[in-house]
């Protein structure tokens, strides 16, 4: 009785630890407002700065998730035998041995903090206080479940190995659905969560090779959309390239919006508001987009442009050819005076708006300037 009430002690200890990590991890990465945490100390030991990197994440999902997950199980397994009572609850027979697999789990547990202790000490050069604590607390849990005077350790590896052979041949159906539905979920969290993290959010749209949401044609969202997007960019900015691939995102998950496009090229050769040059390749970048833009190709275009932009005019009209476009109407537009009077009229237009950088997008009267996570941009534009 006396080694239950300490591994209950020490599980809700760990629970309570994890329950803050996860208030320290929400606030380092969502709230730009947000005050330190209590545990921000110094350069070395900053639990914010630990919390805002992507090693603070597993599958996309936070490691302090994890460890609540972890936690929640033992208190279930201590709790197993009165549980298994309640009759929809049937299939929890098969925990024979529960204190064999707390063993298990805490020495394992463990195993696992150490390695995850190396990689903060040294590869993000910071720990994490409450991080420390759970990894001590999960040996307790290992040294204090596990009998030494009855097999030892060695015994609660054998119980959790047979008793789960065994759990499995009992129960296979119940076993294959747990599978199929845990298996989806971490199949869809590492797919659609790698904004856990702002920071880790901005890297993975900015560093995406292709666009999978990508359209054809000039028109991105529903033309009807109320919610209207205008969208200023230039094709040199690198920022944009991860607004246009999450611009796709919202538009095509979302019925109700339209995404308008705007060039605004950070080039003084066809920028005149601009003092120095920002960005030499944008403004003749902008007119390929509109020469493809005048044949019904502006989305098809934009994405080439971000991912793989032409040297030249050469290049840019093989590449017109490949996309099929009329490349002497392409030649010609793309010296022609109309495009960059096109291109003029959306700069004037920018300005007027008081837009003077990329990228940015107006919604709703609203300017929203600079590098965003996806669920910051989503916000933005759908107000949730």
């Amino acid at each position: 009785m006396k080694k239950e009430q300490i591994l209950n002690g020490l599980t809700i200890l760990g629970l309570l630890c994890c329950v803050e990590l996860g208030v320290v991890y929400y606030q380092a990465n969502y709230n730009p407002y947000a005050e330190p945490s209590f545990c921000n100390i110094n350069e070395f030991v900053d639990c914010d700065a630990v919390a805002q990197t992507s090693k603070a994440v597993f599958t996309g999902i936070p490691l302090t998730y994890w460890g609540m997950f972890l936690y929640l199980f033992i208190l279930m397994l201590l709790h197993v035998d009165k549980l298994k009572e309640i009759k929809w609850l049937w299939f929890l027979k098969v925990f024979k041995n529960p204190m064999s697999y707390i063993s298990v789990l805490g020495i394992v547990s463990f195993l696992i903090s150490i390695c995850l202790a190396v990689v903060s000490i040294f590869q993000i050069d910071k720990i994490c206080i409450l991080c420390f604590v759970t990894y001590f607390i999960n040996l307790a849990i290992g040294l204090v479940a596990t009998d030494f005077k009855n097999g030892g350790l060695v015994k609660s590896v054998k119980d959790s190995y047979f008793d789960f052979i065994d759990g499995v041949k009992e129960c296979t159906k119940p076993f294959i659905i747990a599978m199929v539905i845990i298996g989806t979920f971490l199949s869809w969290a590492y797919v659609e969560m790698p904004f856990a993290s702002r920071k880790q959010s901005i890297k993975h749209y900015m560093f995406m090779k292709h666009n999978p949401y990508k359209v054809s044609g000039n028109v991105l969202g529903n033309p009807e959309g109320k919610i209207r997007v205008e969208f200023f960019s230039d094709f040199e900015c690198p920022v944009c390239y991860s607004y246009n691939i999450m611009l796709h995102k919202i538009a095509k998950r979302n019925k109700d919006v339209l995404i308008i496009h705007h060039n605004l090229p950070l080039d003084k050769k066809i920028n005149p508001y601009l003092d120095k040059d920002y960005h030499k390749r944008a403004g003749q970048l902008a007119v390929y987009a509109v020469a493809a833009e005048n044949q019904g190709k502006y989305w098809d275009m934009a994405d080439k442009l971000y991912e793989n932009p032409p040297e030249n005019d050469g290049d840019a009209v093989e590449l017109a050819k490949k996309m099929g476009l009329d490349t002497e109407k392409f030649r010609s537009d793309i010296t022609s005076d109309e495009t960059r009077e096109k291109i003029q009229k959306d700069i004037s237009y920018a300005v007027a708006k008081g837009v003077d950088g990329t990228p940015t997008i107006i919604v709703n009267g609203n300017n929203y300037h600079g590098a965003k996570a996806y669920f910051e941009l989503e916000r933005a534009i759908l107000g949730k």
